[in-house]
């Protein structure tokens, strides 16, 4: 008879408040409520500090902590040299096919730890393990220790990591993926023709108790007048240089129209010449983010790679309308199912969504409330606490 598992274990490359990122969050707010409601979880990670830090040399030291009740295992890094990474890297995130052998490179010079590998296999008996997000190595050859005691929370986007080919073993092999949205359920199902029944649809958790205060934001930042909201990870992944390109176009038409408002972490090249109208306010403390959205006359997700979105989420929280990148089966799929937001496909859409939002401020704060009630009617913790509590059996 098999021996039941004492306890679950998230397996993450990084870890802890100063990792910004969706799939962060799902981790680390997922941990800590199943933490705080008793049920027996770890977190197993490496000591690389988050993506932007890179995993060359160790940031965190090696060894056990407890964090907002969690009890974080660090394990040091491999300290492989990166000597084709970067071309790799580039070749993906451009939709180009790898080979199989630099696939496995890609994985071999990713995010990896031979010491919390080493420890999965000694724990595999009494651990049910689960690893998020999918792209890094920490996933790709974590999973492959004991995969009868693994599901993926892989965080999945349609995009050139997902199509690696060496994934579809790994998907197929381990006990199930849990999926944060019905369109990342349908890619998985797609890409790697896995049956129903290993494909589980849980959604993720999302914190209700921030309130925002427009004013006190308005106050704290000295901004006057409507402004857009843009919430996240600053890169060319998240389509950030689109909405620059986009924010600039709808202000030399609009020179009296909202200006934007920028936070998140990452860096981000703005004209000199918009500087005043395109701010950018970096990384910020939650409180802080629910005041913008709170104020914001929407926020806009330009990003296309998206299984999930908490920030649309959060400004649905905060009553306020949002503008998704039409391209994201996900966000799409958020936008019809709550009837909160809209999509743009083109810069005339964009702009004319921004419009109707200024022209409309009443249908807009309905949509707003519309998308709140869809946050509070699915993404509650304690159904999801049962069904991770329920993995132990």
């Amino acid at each position: 008879m098999a021996r039941r598992a004492e306890k679950l274990a998230f397996v993450t490359p990084w870890y802890g408040a100063g990792a910004l990122g969706g799939a962060e969050l799902v981790c680390r707010s997922t941990a800590e409520h199943l933490a705080a409601a008793g049920v027996p979880v770890e977190v197993l990670t490496t000591c690389a500090r988050d993506l932007f830090s890179g995993w060359t040399a160790d940031y965190y030291p090696p060894g056990t902590t407890v964090e907002q009740g969690v009890t974080v295992r660090r394990f040091p890094l491999d300290r492989t040299p990166l000597t084709t990474f970067g071309e790799l890297n580039a070749r993906l995130i451009a939709g180009r096919r790898l080979t199989a052998e630099e696939e496995l490179d890609y994985f071999r010079q990713s995010v990896n730890s031979q010491a919390l590998y080493d420890y999965l296999d000694r724990e595999r008996a009494r651990t049910i393990y689960l690893f998020i997000p999918y792209p890094f190595g920490t996933t790709f050859f974590g999973a492959q220790v004991a995969p009868e005691q693994s599901y993926l929370i892989p965080c999945l986007h349609d995009e050139g990591y997902a199509r690696m080919r060496c994934w579809q073993p790994v998907f197929r092999a381990v006990r199930g993926v849990i999926c944060l949205s019905e369109p990342e359920r349908a890619l998985a199902h797609q890409l790697y023709d896995l049956p129903p029944e290993k494909l589980h649809l849980w959604g993720a958790g999302v914190d209700t108790t921030l309130v925002g205060d427009a004013e006190r934001f308005r106050r704290t930042v000295r901004l006057e007048g409507p402004f857009v909201l843009a919430v996240g990870r600053r890169d060319a992944t998240k389509n950030t240089p689109l909405l620059i390109e986009y924010a600039v176009r709808y202000l030399v038409h609009h020179p009296r129209g909202p200006a934007f408002v920028l936070i998140g972490s990452g860096e981000v090249s703005i004209p000199p010449r918009f500087r005043h109208r395109i701010i950018d306010l970096g990384r910020v403390h939650d409180q802080l983010k629910a005041d913008a959205l709170a104020a914001a006359l929407a926020l806009v997700q330009p990003s296309r790679n998206e299984s999930f979105s908490f920030v649309v989420m959060e400004s649905w929280l905060q009553r306020r309308p949002v503008l998704v990148n039409g391209a994201s089966a996900v966000l799409v799929h958020h936008c019809l199912a709550s009837g909160g937001g809209l999509p743009f496909g083109s810069f005339a859409e964009f702009a004319g969504c921004l419009d109707w939002f200024r022209e409309h401020p009443e249908q807009a704060a309905q949509m707003g409330e519309a998308g709140r009630r869809y946050v509070l009617a699915h993404f509650s913790w304690p159904h999801l606490i049962e069904r991770y509590g329920g993995l132990l059996g």
